[in-house]
This record gives structure tokens, sequence and C-alpha cells, in this order.
């Protein structure tokens, strides 16, 4: 099979590999059709990565089920699943608390596309195995596109799950998103604005993004840099900046005994301005995107046209122009399909 592969900073390539086969009863094999390069991806892609390469790229995608083993319960072949990035086992005390991103039956940070939790191939690839899938498969319900909902195995469910906690006990909250990411601060937007958010107010230094953003509804802050704060009645604030000044700049636009939701993520020391948490008594969320517990969620938003990411990608590309966009991104979020 074909496996798109990075060997090295700015080195895409796809590579002949072994096809994967069943391993195990719980095993599934899965076709990606549709693959959304995460935000991250752009990161690994262009800088010296963290994950020691060579790996298979990919851990967003809506694929079609190939094969499955005896203990597929509630699957079925030719069908439609969402694939989450993480690989866990669902029965795990982890798991068990809906935090399958931490699942202890696997390495730490055990993943599609990276090599942080072993090798378990990227959804670029021709065909993935995914293990105990009738925990991590959720099916696409009829109607919802898979271009649309391939980033729902990451990035879009990322999102939705870091403003529900706080929109669900304070509805009507006020929400302040700070951007930087190429798409995901413009998704907490669109999350923010499905599950009834008061306000939304989106700061950037990207006027690109703040355009999409106004699009979306959001009060846009357009800034040459990121202030230290930004004043307002910020119940809910989150950083999707991928930078130290925007990081500082959430925290501290906190107001008191408000959340502070992280979903950048940073491979270098921060400077965590403490005094500014003790003095509020904000709460301070982080850590990885637990995304197959909250799938059908997302999907369901979907399927009821609250939520339409659209606007935040492009595309759709072929599979075999992979390597080369991704080398050369556009600024949107690019989907590919079969």
């Amino acid at each position: 099979m074909q496996s798109l592969v990075l060997t090295g900073p700015r080195s895409l390539q796809w590579q002949d590999r072994p096809a994967p086969v069943l391993s195990a009863d719980t095993d599934a094999l899965v076709r990606p059709i549709a693959s959304a390069a995460c935000d991250l991806d752009r990161w690994i892609v262009r800088s010296p990565a963290p994950f020691a390469p060579p790996f298979a790229l990919g851990h967003e995608a809506v694929g079609e089920i190939v094969e499955l083993g005896a203990g597929g319960s509630g699957l079925r072949t030719g069908q439609r699943v969402v694939v989450p990035w993480h690989i866990s086992c669902g029965t795990c005390d982890n798991c068990r608390r809906d935090l399958p991103g931490t699942c202890a039956t696997v390495p730490p940070l055990a993943s599609y596309g990276t090599s942080a939790g072993g090798h378990w191939g990227g959804l670029f690839d021709d065909l993935v195995r995914v293990p105990w899938a009738a925990y991590n498969l959720t099916p696409l319900p009829p109607g919802v596109d898979p271009f649309l909902a391939a980033s729902a195995a990451d990035n879009l469910t990322d999102a939705f799950q870091a403003v529900r906690p706080v929109l669900t006990e304070r509805p009507g909250a006020e929400v302040l998103v700070v951007g930087g990411t190429p798409s995901l601060g413009l998704l907490v937007v669109l999350s923010a604005a499905a599950l009834g958010a008061g306000s939304v107010t989106y700061l950037d230094v990207d006027p690109r993004r703040c355009a999409v953003a106004a699009a979306a509804g959001a009060t846009v802050v357009a800034a040459d840099a990121y202030p230290e704060r930004l004043d307002g009645t910020f119940d809910l604030v989150v950083d999707a900046s991928a930078t130290t000044k925007g990081f500082g700049c959430a925290v501290r636009s906190t107001r008191p005994g408000g959340t502070c939701v992280i979903r950048s993520i940073y491979f270098t020391e921060v400077r965590l301005p403490y005094f500014d948490l003790y003095s509020r008594g904000i709460t301070l969320v982080t850590g990885p995107p637990h995304a197959g517990p909250h799938v059908p969620d997302v999907l369901k938003l979907m399927g009821d046209g609250a939520l339409d990411p659209a606007p935040m990608l492009s595309g759709p590309y072929d599979y075999a122009d992979a390597a080369e966009i991704l080398l050369d991104p556009p600024p949107a979020k690019p989907v590919f399909t079969r």
C-alpha cells in the first residue's frame, strides 16, 4: 500500500509499505476516504519534529471499514466511520473516565501520525489497522459529508470540547478565543456559537483569520501583537495561539473565577503567570484532546446544521497531491478525499 511518510523536516514522500492485517478479534481495517491536515501536522512537516522520523503522517480522517474482526460488535464492513487520533483500549481506568488520549494500555500519546507512542500508521495511508474498533470508531450519520467530518477525529472535537463544559454549566457565558493556529481557534469560534455562548470575541494578529472569524459572527480584535491582556469580562478564554505571548494574554484576560483552556501545544517550557492565576482564582485546563467519546455529539451538531466547519476548510484535494500541498499548505485547513 501507499503511505505518506515524513522522513525529516520538509521531507515528505509517498512510500510503498506492507499493508496492515487484522491481529486481534477486536481490530478493524479501515480505508481513509477523507483526511484532514491537523494544525500540528503543518508544524511537524516544516520544523524539526519532536517525534523521531520516519513515521507515517496524518491523524484526522473519515474512513470506510474494509474488514472486521469477530469482536467488532455494532460495526459492519462498508460502513463510514470517524477514526479518532488516539489509540485507546476502552477498558482501562482512564478510558472509562472518558480520557482515551491517556489510555493506560498503550504507550503515552499512542496515536496515528506520529512516533510518540509507537508506529500505528497514518491516516493518509491507503489502509490502517484500528485496534479496539468497537470502542474507537464512530459511525458517520447519513447526510454528513466525510469532507466536513474528517477533522472531527481531532481538531473539530478538540475545539468543541474546549468550550462545551463551561457553556453547559454556564449557558450564555462570554468567550474569548486567542487565535494564531491556522484553524483550531476558528473552529473554537464556531463551536462556542453553536453551543450558545452569550458573546464570542476573537483576538488574532492575522488579518485573514480575523476576517473568517468575523464572518462566523465573532467580535474581532485585530492586533499587531498579542497584548498583555484584553479588557473584558470573559468567563471562558481559549488559547489557540501557539505562542507564549498569546498564552500569557489568555491567562491574564480570564475574569476572576473564570476558566482558561489551553488548546495550543508547546514543546518548550512556558512561563506561567502564576500570580495572575492565583490573584483571580482562575481554573487552568490543559491536556491532550480526548476526541472519541465526544465525536457523536459533534456529528449530531453537524447533522442538525448547527455546526458547519466548511468556511475553515480548503479542498477537497486528491490524496496523490498531499505531499506537495502539505509542504506548501493553503491558509485554510486542507482536506483530501478519495
